[in-house]
């Protein structure tokens, strides 16, 4: 618990949940009545001790009193009432976060409604809001996309079972003196009878990878680079031996949008597929060993560089974790497919994420790894490295895919990576000021603020033209 924990409105309404008064908690906690009374009314940290307490007490996982959850939830909160459908009724930023402290439910209630909004203007361009035809089913305008993502953000990104049924199976391949590939060609062939076919591009028909059940194969296209055969073949044998543990995990999910199920499966199958290349224990050790270098990870598992940073963000065991990253993936439009954070940076849901982060940067750099040391309007500092990938499946005569990759953690854990190296992550003054997005963000002296901010008010002057049409020249006056 690096930071302090204020979490009274949760334990208030747990509490109130199971019908326990002030006093009977306190009793079980053991603490004072008037102890308790200060927390809730966050006048008091809850220390660790007391932490443990509350979980065992209250039957809930720690990750329920995290600061970091009730942040996400504020700035998902502020990029809903940042839409210009509120302008005429704006939410203070006040308001906002005690809806988030006090009444989360309400405040998810709102954004799945706000999805469903967002969803029928954007099926319906031109239409007005009171022409916008209720639907019966919420679910139907959340994409499965966010439902998946919320979940795997709910689960802290790690997943105890596939991590042991990963293990078991890692653990026989090394016996067998293998090498992982042919191991798991190997197991392909004896568990269930199946042979694995490379075959070129033309016979591939467009696929990476397929099943086919009926000739009992497995077949690859040539297009795949070697690390990223074994990693399909790992995720189609997770698919195979383990559909009902995944069939299970999702279950408990609750989803709502019929496709979020299906979604859900493929994530959990690559999930068992990178801690089959990557084993827990052993990945670990080695990333500690090599200070998250990640290119010496990719070398030594035989895996990509999304692979490995994908990896280093499910290192969540509760007694042997790894550093606490965050992790994106987006498009050369800014469109983020893949978002996770470890780490308490927040990253945007609704339109692009902020254009000074060095994820957006790495598109100049193809191949490059960048490194920055950002601050967010809050103050919260991060180390954060970006390099872009290239997607598999295209030869010469096929435009060439390229995605951005970004991970970073934390200053105060920024001395345990490589690429920190001589960078003086304490000196504030050097962070590259960076937040959410542009209309949820504060700073007005920002050259490429690309839209008026939510909570103040255009200082336009027709005769002085800023740096754009939303920053005054005296936003960069001395």
């Amino acid at each position: 618990m690096s930071r302090k924990v204020f979490a009274g409105a949760k334990i208030r309404r747990l509490r109130e949940q199971r019908g326990l008064s002030q006093t009977a908690l306190a009793k079980m906690l053991d603490v004072s009545p008037s102890y308790l009374n200060l927390m809730e009314h966050d006048q008091r940290p809850v220390t660790a001790p007391v932490l443990i307490k509350l979980s065992e007490t209250l039957d809930v996982s720690m990750r329920a009193f995290s600061n970091d959850d009730e942040a996400r939830l504020v700035t998902e909160l502020r990029e809903v009432f940042a839409d210009e459908f509120f302008r005429k009724a704006p939410v203070s930023p006040n308001e906002i976060e005690a809806i988030a402290g006090t009444a989360p439910s309400v405040a998810h209630s709102v954004i799945d409604l706000y999805r469903a909004f967002r969803s029928g203007r954007e099926e319906n361009p031109g239409t007005s809001t009171a022409d916008l035809a209720p639907r019966s089913e919420l679910s139907a305008f959340r994409l499965a996309s966010e439902e998946v993502s919320d979940f795997i953000q709910e689960q802290g990104n790690y997943f105890p079972d596939i991590e042991t049924a990963a293990s078991t199976l890692s653990d026989q391949f090394e016996r067998s003196g293998m090498g992982l590939y042919a191991a798991l060609e190997a197991h392909l062939r004896a568990a269930h009878e199946l042979a694995v076919e490379v075959v070129p591009l033309k016979q591939s028909a467009g696929a990476l990878r397929r099943y086919d059940r009926p000739n009992r194969r497995i077949i690859l296209s040539e297009l795949l680079p070697s690390a990223s055969r074994g990693f399909h073949l790992a995720h189609q044998l997770g698919l195979i031996e383990h559909d009902a543990l995944f069939d299970e995990i999702v279950g408990q999910a609750g989803f709502r949008n019929p496709d979020s199920r299906s979604l859900a499966r493929l994530a959990l199958a690559n999930y068992f597929a990178g801690a089959l290349l990557m084993p827990y224990d052993a990945f670990l050790a080695s990333a500690q060993e090599a200070r998250y270098d990640i290119n010496i990870l990719e070398n030594r598992y035989n895996a990509s560089f999304e692979q490995v940073c994908h990896r280093l963000t499910t290192l969540n065991k509760p007694a042997a974790r790894g550093v606490p990253f965050h992790f994106v993936r987006l498009d050369i439009a800014g469109n983020i497919s893949k978002r996770f954070s470890a780490s308490g940076i927040q990253i945007a849901r609704y339109g692009g994420a902020c254009p000074r982060w060095n994820v957006h940067d790495a598109f100049l750099t193809p191949g490059m790894i960048r490194t920055q040391l950002s601050q967010m309007p809050d103050g919260s500092t991060y180390f954060c490295l970006a390099r872009t990938v290239r997607k598999a499946g295209g030869g010469y005569r096929h435009a060439q895919d390229y995605l951005a990759i970004g991970l970073g953690c934390d200053t105060t854990h920024a001395h345990a990576l490589v690429y920190a190296d001589g960078v003086d992550v304490d000196n504030v003054d050097a962070a590259l000021p960076i937040g959410v997005s542009c209309r949820i963000c504060d700073r007005m002296n920002c050259r490429q603020r690309a839209f008026p901010p939510l909570n103040q008010r255009l200082d336009v002057d027709e005769d002085v033209r800023g740096p754009s049409a939303y920053v005054s020249a005296d936003d960069f006056a001395d």
